[in-house]
């Protein structure tokens, strides 16, 4: 028997990383379900309190600003104080606002300020990555930061849910539940969940090592990387909706599920590329990955029809992309120590979600001045295609300086 920091007694045997694994997996798919739930009502939000476009993407982009920058202190934290103490914090503080928007949000100031709030959920992903990377070994971390990248489901969940549950039931019957089941999450957590013993512990103030990690090169290129791949799935994931609601007419609930459908496949070829990292070396999977994206968004900027050219292109754009932001975490395993991958997680993280709160606003805006989202796709093309020239330069070149020292 051996003690966990800030934890009882546990017995390192094999199955207990994979019995961590899945607990982490399970807490950031139910964050994130949260996290989400305001995106497949974006329509019908539009339609009740008479939103325009531009304010229609603010209210689904503004819990992903939040859960992106919420990512710093949360990753920083979670190096001291471990996931065992963080998590479970996380998904009770989440439960607020989510119980908010279910029953007390009537105005859009009111939907802007619980969607704040919402924010927090978005901040788990932080808290989970570096308790995973703890418990593998480096030649297997890709993988089990991929499968617990499959947490993003979260956002699949909500897609297939929430309007449907909406209808069927009520408005709050989608919050409530999510709400009981992070209630249930929380407490389960905090019993069960044991950061791994004898883990490295960051030392300094939080300050100090949010400070130290964003003062460090290969922190900034990953974020970009990140920004580009993972910023990329939440922009889809909560502005596909009103996308395809707009520009090709489809109802809610269609569009609900086809966005559904995006999102799966992303986060299926999560650990994909983590497993495909493992097995070869992440920069030559996330050239492969920024390619398919920039070739598909072209395709998606100039094609009329939404069948069949057009939902495949979507369909390569969220395989590449759920694959670029498996390889962009294994990346981080081999060039971050293990006591600083809170603190890089979070800034990177954090980019991740700022990558997905630009687009919705960008996309709004456009389609209002032009009434077209040509532009907004050829932006996504060009971005793409700058994440894979910079992997093959100035990130293949760190990569080899890291491997010789």
């Amino acid at each position: 028997m051996i003690r966990s920091s800030g934890g009882p007694p546990v017995t390192a045997d094999a199955s207990r990383p994979w019995q961590m694994l899945a607990l982490a997996t399970t807490g950031f798919a139910l964050c994130f379900w949260a996290w989400a739930l305001l995106a497949p009502l974006g329509p019908r939000l539009r339609d009740d309190l008479d939103l325009s476009s531009f304010e229609q993407s603010l209210v689904v982009a503004v819990p992903v600003v939040v859960g992106a920058l919420g990512r710093i202190p949360a990753g920083a934290l979670t190096d001291r104080w471990g996931a065992r103490r963080v998590f479970p914090l996380v998904a009770a503080l989440t439960i607020l606002p989510v119980l908010y928007l279910g029953h007390f949000a009537d105005s859009l100031a009111e939907v802007l300020v619980g969607g704040f709030f919402l924010g927090l959920g978005g901040t788990a992903f932080a808290v989970g990555v570096p308790f995973v990377n703890a418990w593998y070994p480096p030649a297997r971390r890709g993988v089990a930061l991929g499968i617990f990248g499959i947490g993003t489901g979260g956002t699949a969940l909500s897609s297939f849910t929430t309007v449907q549950l909406t209808d069927a039931v009520g408005p709050a019957f989608p919050f409530d539940l999510v709400a009981g089941l992070l209630a249930v999450y929380a407490v389960v957590a905090r019993f069960l969940l044991h950061d791994r013993p004898g883990r490295a512990t960051a030392a300094g103030s939080l300050l100090s090592r949010t400070t130290q990690a964003a003062r460090t090169p290969a922190t900034w290129q990953l974020a970009f990387l990140y920004a580009v791949s993972f910023g990329g799935f939440v922009a889809f994931s909560v502005y596909l909706p009103t996308y395809l609601t707009r520009a090709h007419d489809l109802g809610r609930s269609d569009a609900a599920l086809r966005t559904a459908g995006f999102v799966v496949l992303a986060v299926a070829m999560r650990p994909v590329g983590g497993w495909l990292s493992d097995r070869t070396h992440p920069v030559p999977v996330l050239g492969v990955s920024y390619g398919l994206v920039s070739a598909c968004a072209l395709v998606a900027a100039f094609e009329a029809e939404l069948v069949p050219v057009g939902t495949t292109a979507f369909l390569g754009m969220a395989a590449g992309l759920g694959a670029g932001s498996g390889a962009v975490f294994a990346l981080v395993a081999r060039l971050v120590p293990p006591e600083r991958v809170g603190s890089v997680t979070g800034v990177v993280g954090a980019a991740g979600g700022l990558g997905g709160f630009f687009p919705p606003l960008v996309m709004g805006t456009v389609e209002s001045v032009t009434h077209d989202y040509t532009g907004g796709f050829v932006l996504l093309s060009a971005t793409a295609l700058g994440a894979g020239v910079l992997t093959a330069t100035v990130v293949r070149r760190r990569t080899r300086a890291t491997a010789d020292s």
